[in-house]
């Protein structure tokens, strides 16, 4: 329950005179053209522009969050345009972008805002992509799925106690939000970052792992990412790479057909590569695709269907 003119946890509405309002809604702090793959989205149009977006503010407070200045700030804090959801559909066009990405902070924290923008983007023929922590009501979360081609969801711990101890959220939920959206047709990615001491026990990563497959299929990506010291984490060092590499083992060996590792430069674990015959799919150097094998959702050595979408 909200007083008179007190916010909410996530900063971002407030009661004026019994109603809730939205103090960010038309109002992002971040607006960029990135590469699809920085979100990171490997198995959905490679190579595509997208315009990014996200407004100050957000539903979680992770202790290592790297947009900590706009994620846990007041709207009034920080700088931001003036753009409501058709300007953001013009800018996209304009820039020759193909998708928006709703990012950065949470989507799901900027609800109102995300969910018009994406409405909007649909009937002029635009992808739509949520990056979030997918730590959201079921019934919210079908609105705001039924108008998205596309998400990578961050499942930070396979434990709820380290969720509430680092994030305040809870596992549970980010559960279901995965599993709503494999159900309702909205293409998942996953992203998993390795943070030293607090998840790198690598029976939890396998268990995750199992869960993944007999839940959501032995064809949803998983980024393992390197934790680098940020925020209120900087007392932990960088996530060693063999630990990376190892978590990338154990979901092979679970089953999982793609896995990468993400923020390590210069590996081959950032490519794809076919399941069934083991060829070169799709080279990446940093977020740029420099070879595509795939021709029309198939590799075009052997003509395995690759999951994902594609042109």
């Amino acid at each position: 329950m909200l007083a008179d003119n007190e916010r909410g946890d996530c900063r971002l509405r407030a009661n004026f005179d019994g109603k809730l309002r939205s103090l960010t809604y038309g109002y992002p702090c971040s607006v960029h053209i990135d590469p699809v793959e920085k979100k990171p989205l490997f198995h959905f149009y490679p190579g595509k522009t997208v315009l990014s977006l996200a407004t100050a503010g957000c539903n979680l407070h992770c202790k290592n969050c790297q947009n900590w200045q706009i994620s846990q700030a007041n709207p009034e804090d920080i700088p931001s345009y003036k753009l409501g959801p058709g300007e953001v559909i013009n800018l996209a066009i304009e820039k020759n972008c193909s998708m928006l990405a709703y990012t950065y902070t949470d989507p799901f924290a900027f609800y109102e805002y995300a969910l018009d923008s994406s409405r909007l983007a649909r009937d002029n023929n635009l992808k739509n992509i949520l990056v979030t922590a997918g730590y959201l009501n079921q019934e919210p979360l079908k609105k705001l799925y039924a108008v998205n081609d596309a998400a990578n969801i961050d499942l930070k711990f396979f434990d709820d106690d380290m969720y509430k101890k680092i994030t305040s959220a809870t596992l549970r939920p980010v559960l279901d939000a995965l599993v709503l959206a494999k159900q309702m047709g909205v293409w998942v990615e996953i992203t998993h970052l390795i943070i030293p001491t607090l998840n790198d026990d690598f029976t939890l990563i396998k268990k995750m792992c199992v869960w993944i497959k007999d839940n959501l299929g032995k064809d949803v990506p998983i980024h393992f990412s390197r934790f680098y010291p940020h925020y209120l984490l900087k007392n932990l060092p960088p996530t060693p790479v063999e630990t990376l590499k190892r978590a990338r083992e154990i979901a092979f060996e679970v089953g999982i057909n793609y896995v990468y590792i993400g923020n390590v430069w210069g590996q081959e674990t950032e490519n794809t590569y076919c399941p069934y015959d083991g060829q070169l799919l799709i080279k990446r150097v940093g977020y740029t695709v420099v070879e595509n094998n795939i021709e029309k959702g198939n590799c075009k050595f052997c003509g395995h269907s690759i999951a994902g979408r594609w042109e």
